[in-house]
This record gives C-alpha cells, structure tokens and sequence, in this order.
C-alpha cells in the first residue's frame, strides 16, 4: 500500500510512515468518531463544511453524508488531509485537540409569539459565531438567537439557546414535553414546549409566556431540544 509521503510529517507517528491500512485502524481506535473529530474542527476552525473541505482538498458531498450519518464509514484519508490543512497531528484531530477557542454557529433567530423565519446553518456553519460556553462540547451544536419578548420571563430578546440535531429532520420521541427549538412546514422557527398532536404526525406547540398563542396540531419537519440557555450579556459574538 502507497505510504502517505505528501503529508508528512502528520503522517508521522513512531518514526514511521502510515499505510492506509494502518491509518483506517488507527482512526478507529482514537476517542472520537471522524463525524465527531470533524465538527470539533469545524467549531474550532470556525470554518464551515465546504469551505474546511476546500481547504483540505477533501470531497464536500462525502464529508456531507458522514455528518448527516448517512454512512457510517471512517474516512482516514480525510482525516489525514483535514489535520494537514488545520496544521495539526492526525493524533490531535481525532483526539479532538484544536488550538484556539471553540466556537459555535447562530444558525438564525426564533420568536414564541410571533413568526420568525429559521435559517438552519447545522450542516454549513456560515453564520457568525459565538465562544462555545464553558462545559459545553461544540461537538455538533448550534445556537439560535431569540427574537422578540414573547418568551420572556423564560428568555429574554438577544439570549442564545444552544441545540444539537442527528442531522435528519425529523421529531424524536425525546423531545415530547420539552423546551423544543422547531421547524414547521413553512420554514418558521419557534422554541416551544413540543407536546404529541391529536393525531400521529401532528404536534401541539405550548408557549413559555402564558400570555402567548398557543399553536395545536401543526407538523414540524424537526425538533431539538434546548441543551443550554446563553442570557446576551454573557455571550461572546466572534
């Protein structure tokens, strides 16, 4: 098998050049998954997807489909080429270890009482960013901003909340009966409490503020739950 010559030194470990093979298994024994590996680069980066893949050399499309967990596979060639591009060790990358402060996406903005488009940056990470909040892996989470004083007093106008998808639209069982970020059909975003419709596929929005409109037996393309509350004079915008 073609040693990796073109990237050394990172390809470098224990005075030896990796094979392919070698650097498949080594990908699978380190803490992280790549799809892991790869978020933390994106957030510590600040770069987004396809910008990271330009940069790396690597495809946009499959680095897309194992975020998206639509393959499973480890991709340690990738790997290879991310590290060299962020000018750290293969070790560093799928341990994990980025110089810098991680950061993290505002994906949009959401309102409780009133509609606010949501622009869902989860798979691109082109919107701005905000200094990941202390004990909070940057790991495949973004942060949406609240508009408007309809949550209040849960959230406050300018507060960020912080939530993490599987990368598939859809509703999890886990998110019935809590604080939600969501989606409906038309694109709007809302932070709700999501409760199961009167029938299969249909959701209840209840507002946080008791003096807000309540939404019943709407669709959602998805729900996440609130991982973290960030009030705005905390949040470091980058």
């Amino acid at each position: 098998m073609r040693p990796y010559r073109d990237y050394n030194p990172h390809t470098s470990r224990d005075n030896h050049l990796l094979s392919v093979k070698e650097l498949r298994d080594y990908c699978l024994h380190m803490p992280l998954s790549f799809r892991e590996a790869l978020n933390g680069a994106m957030s510590a980066s600040g770069l987004s997807m396809r910008k990271l893949a330009e940069k790396a050399g690597v495809s946009y499309e499959q680095l897309k489909k194992i975020n998206q967990g639509k393959t499973q596979s480890t991709n340690a060639e990738d790997a290879l080429r991310i590290a060299a591009a962020l000018g750290i060790s293969l070790e560093s990358f799928m341990a994990g270890e980025f110089e810098g402060t991680p950061t993290i996406a505002i994906a949009g903005k959401v309102g409780a009482g009133a509609s606010v488009p949501v622009f869902d940056a989860y798979a691109k990470g082109d919107g701005p960013q905000v200094a990941c909040p202390p004990g909070l892996s940057p790991s495949g989470v973004v942060a949406v901003e609240v508009e408007g004083d309809s949550m209040e007093p849960v959230y406050s106008a300018g507060d960020l909340l912080f939530y993490s998808r599987n990368g598939h639209d859809s509703v999890p069982s886990d998110v019935i009966g809590h604080r939600c970020v969501c989606e409906d059909e038309e694109g709007m975003g809302w932070v709700k409490q999501v409760k199961a419709g009167d029938e299969p596929g249909l959701f209840h929005l209840i507002s946080l503020n008791p003096g807000a409109n309540n939404i019943w037996n709407t669709r959602l393309k998805w729900a996440a739950r609130v991982r973290l509350h960030w009030p705005s004079d905390l949040a470091k915008r980058l």
